[in-house]
Protein backbone atom coordinates (compact mmCIF):
# COMPACT_ATOMS: atom_id res chain seq x y z
CA UNK A 1 0.00 0.00 0.00
CA UNK A 2 1.30 3.57 -1.27
CA UNK A 3 1.28 6.83 0.62
CA UNK A 4 2.02 10.15 -0.86
CA UNK A 5 1.60 13.47 1.09
CA UNK A 6 2.30 16.63 -0.09
CA UNK A 7 2.45 20.25 1.72
CA UNK A 8 1.50 18.09 4.78
CA UNK A 9 0.81 20.30 7.98
CA UNK A 10 -1.04 19.93 11.61
CA UNK A 11 -1.68 23.29 13.92
CA UNK A 12 -2.65 22.23 17.22
CA UNK A 13 -4.89 24.94 18.82
CA UNK A 14 -2.84 26.33 22.10
CA UNK A 15 -1.91 30.17 22.50
CA UNK A 16 -1.91 32.83 19.90
CA UNK A 17 -0.89 30.90 17.03
CA UNK A 18 -1.59 27.42 17.27
CA UNK A 19 1.59 24.62 17.69
CA UNK A 20 2.69 23.87 14.44
CA UNK A 21 3.40 19.88 14.85
CA UNK A 22 4.38 19.86 10.94
CA UNK A 23 5.15 22.28 8.84
CA UNK A 24 4.28 21.64 4.96
CA UNK A 25 6.22 18.55 4.40
CA UNK A 26 5.87 16.19 1.32
CA UNK A 27 7.26 12.54 0.57
CA UNK A 28 5.91 9.40 -0.55
CA UNK A 29 5.95 6.01 0.65
CA UNK A 30 5.94 2.99 -2.24
CA UNK A 31 3.58 0.14 -1.85
CA UNK A 32 6.00 -2.47 -0.17
CA UNK A 33 8.56 -0.65 1.13
CA UNK A 34 9.98 -0.26 5.19
CA UNK A 35 10.64 2.89 6.17
CA UNK A 36 11.65 4.39 9.70
CA UNK A 37 10.55 7.88 10.85
CA UNK A 38 13.20 9.39 13.21
CA UNK A 39 13.89 12.64 14.99
CA UNK A 40 13.88 14.07 18.71
CA UNK A 41 10.89 14.21 20.97
CA UNK A 42 8.46 16.43 20.14
CA UNK A 43 9.18 16.96 16.26
CA UNK A 44 5.61 15.44 14.94
CA UNK A 45 6.84 11.60 14.32
CA UNK A 46 3.90 10.56 16.21
CA UNK A 47 1.61 13.11 14.49
CA UNK A 48 2.66 11.98 11.28
CA UNK A 49 1.95 8.62 12.07
CA UNK A 50 -1.37 9.18 13.30
CA UNK A 51 -2.61 11.42 10.25
CA UNK A 52 -1.30 8.34 7.73
CA UNK A 53 -3.16 6.03 9.88
CA UNK A 54 -6.48 8.37 9.84
CA UNK A 55 -6.28 8.49 13.02
CA UNK A 56 -5.97 12.56 12.90
CA UNK A 57 -6.24 15.06 10.11
CA UNK A 58 -3.83 17.41 8.82
CA UNK A 59 -4.35 21.10 8.84
CA UNK A 60 -4.06 21.81 5.35
CA UNK A 61 -1.91 19.76 2.67
CA UNK A 62 -3.46 16.82 0.71
CA UNK A 63 -2.75 12.95 1.68
CA UNK A 64 -3.31 10.33 -0.71
CA UNK A 65 -3.40 6.11 0.14
CA UNK A 66 -2.91 3.85 -2.20
CA UNK A 67 -4.42 6.47 -4.86
CA UNK A 68 -7.50 7.70 -2.73
CA UNK A 69 -7.54 11.31 -1.67
CA UNK A 70 -8.01 10.57 1.97
CA UNK A 71 -9.38 14.01 2.98
CA UNK A 72 -12.12 13.53 0.50
CA UNK A 73 -13.24 10.26 1.67
CA UNK A 74 -16.43 9.72 3.63
CA UNK A 75 -16.16 9.03 7.47
CA UNK A 76 -17.25 5.51 7.13
CA UNK A 77 -15.53 4.83 4.28
CA UNK A 78 -12.11 5.96 6.34
CA UNK A 79 -13.19 4.30 9.46
CA UNK A 80 -13.38 1.01 6.72
CA UNK A 81 -9.68 0.99 5.83
CA UNK A 82 -8.44 2.08 8.80
CA UNK A 83 -10.38 -1.19 10.20
CA UNK A 84 -9.46 -3.63 7.59
CA UNK A 85 -6.32 -1.84 5.58
CA UNK A 86 -3.87 -0.72 8.17
CA UNK A 87 -2.87 -2.47 11.00
CA UNK A 88 -1.44 -0.25 14.42
CA UNK A 89 1.49 -1.68 17.07
CA UNK A 90 1.94 0.63 19.89
CA UNK A 91 4.97 1.41 22.61
CA UNK A 92 2.58 0.26 25.49
CA UNK A 93 0.81 -2.41 23.81
CA UNK A 94 -2.40 -1.17 24.45
CA UNK A 95 -3.63 -4.99 25.27
CA UNK A 96 -7.32 -5.44 27.02
CA UNK A 97 -5.89 -6.85 30.76
CA UNK A 98 -8.94 -8.65 31.41
CA UNK A 99 -9.03 -10.83 28.51
CA UNK A 100 -6.43 -13.58 27.17
CA UNK A 101 -4.28 -13.06 24.21
CA UNK A 102 -6.33 -14.64 21.51
CA UNK A 103 -9.65 -12.54 22.81
CA UNK A 104 -7.30 -9.60 22.07
CA UNK A 105 -6.48 -10.63 18.90
CA UNK A 106 -9.73 -11.29 17.96
CA UNK A 107 -11.06 -7.80 18.72
CA UNK A 108 -10.57 -6.30 15.12
CA UNK A 109 -12.08 -8.94 13.50
CA UNK A 110 -15.19 -8.86 15.80
CA UNK A 111 -15.61 -5.31 14.84
CA UNK A 112 -15.12 -6.36 10.76
CA UNK A 113 -18.15 -9.00 11.66
CA UNK A 114 -16.24 -12.34 11.53
CA UNK A 115 -17.83 -15.59 12.44
CA UNK A 116 -16.61 -16.55 16.18
CA UNK A 117 -15.24 -19.62 15.00
CA UNK A 118 -13.55 -18.35 12.48
CA UNK A 119 -11.92 -15.36 15.12
CA UNK A 120 -10.75 -17.87 17.30
CA UNK A 121 -9.17 -20.11 14.52
CA UNK A 122 -7.12 -17.10 13.19
CA UNK A 123 -6.45 -15.60 16.34
CA UNK A 124 -4.52 -19.09 17.62
CA UNK A 125 -2.71 -19.07 13.73
CA UNK A 126 -1.48 -15.61 14.18
CA UNK A 127 -0.33 -16.35 17.87
CA UNK A 128 1.59 -19.53 16.78
CA UNK A 129 2.94 -17.37 13.90
CA UNK A 130 3.85 -14.61 16.24
CA UNK A 131 6.10 -17.58 18.56
CA UNK A 132 3.51 -17.43 21.08
CA UNK A 133 2.21 -21.27 20.55
CA UNK A 134 0.36 -22.21 24.19
CA UNK A 135 0.04 -19.22 25.26
CA UNK A 136 -3.31 -18.65 23.11
CA UNK A 137 -5.02 -18.15 26.85
CA UNK A 138 -2.78 -16.16 29.15
CA UNK A 139 -3.85 -12.75 29.80
CA UNK A 140 -0.91 -9.48 29.24
CA UNK A 141 -0.43 -9.55 33.36
CA UNK A 142 0.52 -13.38 32.65
CA UNK A 143 2.70 -12.31 29.70
CA UNK A 144 6.71 -10.38 29.51
CA UNK A 145 6.83 -7.42 27.65
CA UNK A 146 8.50 -8.69 24.75
CA UNK A 147 5.62 -11.29 24.71
CA UNK A 148 3.11 -8.84 24.88
CA UNK A 149 3.94 -6.75 22.05
CA UNK A 150 3.78 -9.94 20.22
CA UNK A 151 0.25 -10.18 20.97
CA UNK A 152 0.13 -6.73 19.26
CA UNK A 153 1.99 -7.24 16.61
CA UNK A 154 -1.02 -10.75 16.34
CA UNK A 155 -3.75 -8.42 16.88
CA UNK A 156 -2.71 -5.98 13.83
CA UNK A 157 -2.21 -8.82 11.64
CA UNK A 158 -6.44 -9.94 12.42
CA UNK A 159 -7.62 -8.07 9.21
CA UNK A 160 -4.75 -8.97 7.11
CA UNK A 161 -3.54 -4.80 6.59
CA UNK A 162 -1.40 -3.79 3.38
CA UNK A 163 0.32 -1.01 5.76
CA UNK A 164 1.89 -1.50 9.52
CA UNK A 165 2.27 1.85 11.66
CA UNK A 166 4.27 1.16 14.68
CA UNK A 167 5.11 3.79 16.54
CA UNK A 168 8.15 2.70 18.37
CA UNK A 169 7.71 -0.35 19.02
CA UNK A 170 10.25 -1.70 20.87
CA UNK A 171 9.91 1.63 23.34
CA UNK A 172 9.09 -0.60 26.40
CA UNK A 173 11.62 -4.09 25.42
CA UNK A 174 14.76 -4.84 26.35
CA UNK A 175 17.42 -5.54 23.07
CA UNK A 176 16.59 -9.02 22.91
CA UNK A 177 12.90 -8.33 22.72
CA UNK A 178 13.35 -5.83 20.53
CA UNK A 179 15.14 -8.12 18.01
CA UNK A 180 13.00 -10.00 17.49
CA UNK A 181 10.03 -7.37 16.93
CA UNK A 182 12.11 -6.46 14.47
CA UNK A 183 12.41 -9.61 12.75
CA UNK A 184 8.79 -10.23 12.91
CA UNK A 185 8.19 -6.58 11.47
CA UNK A 186 10.66 -7.19 8.65
CA UNK A 187 9.32 -10.32 7.72
CA UNK A 188 5.74 -9.14 6.91
CA UNK A 189 7.80 -6.63 5.07
CA UNK A 190 9.10 -9.78 2.93
CA UNK A 191 5.53 -10.60 2.32
CA UNK A 192 4.86 -7.70 0.66
CA UNK A 193 3.31 -5.75 3.13
CA UNK A 194 4.07 -2.17 3.88
CA UNK A 195 5.79 -0.80 7.20
CA UNK A 196 6.10 2.80 8.52
CA UNK A 197 7.92 2.85 11.95
CA UNK A 198 8.52 5.68 14.28
CA UNK A 199 11.96 5.02 16.46
CA UNK A 200 14.56 6.47 18.65
CA UNK A 201 16.58 4.43 18.11
CA UNK A 202 19.43 4.70 15.26
CA UNK A 203 19.95 1.21 14.90
CA UNK A 204 16.72 0.00 14.35
CA UNK A 205 16.21 2.74 12.10
CA UNK A 206 19.23 1.33 9.79
CA UNK A 207 16.94 -1.78 9.59
CA UNK A 208 14.16 -0.31 7.55
CA UNK A 209 14.95 0.17 3.56
CA UNK A 210 15.10 4.03 3.97
CA UNK A 211 14.68 6.67 6.49
CA UNK A 212 12.31 10.00 6.70
CA UNK A 213 14.24 12.37 9.60
CA UNK A 214 11.93 14.89 10.86
CA UNK A 215 13.25 17.99 12.94
CA UNK A 216 10.88 20.76 13.96
CA UNK A 217 7.98 19.53 12.17
CA UNK A 218 10.37 19.65 8.84
CA UNK A 219 11.44 16.64 6.62
CA UNK A 220 15.50 17.16 6.95
CA UNK A 221 16.97 16.57 3.06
Amino acid sequence: MSVKCSGLSKVYEGGKSGWPALRGISFEIESGEFVAVTGPSGCGKSTLLNIIGLLDEPTCGTYSLNGRDVLKMPDNERSRARRDEIGFVFQSFHLLNRLSAAENVCLPMMYAGMDSAAMRERADELLRRVGLNGKQRKTPLELSGGERQRVAVARCLANSPKLILADEPTGNLDSASSREIMAILSGLNREGITVVMVTHDKELAALAGRNLRLMDGRLDP
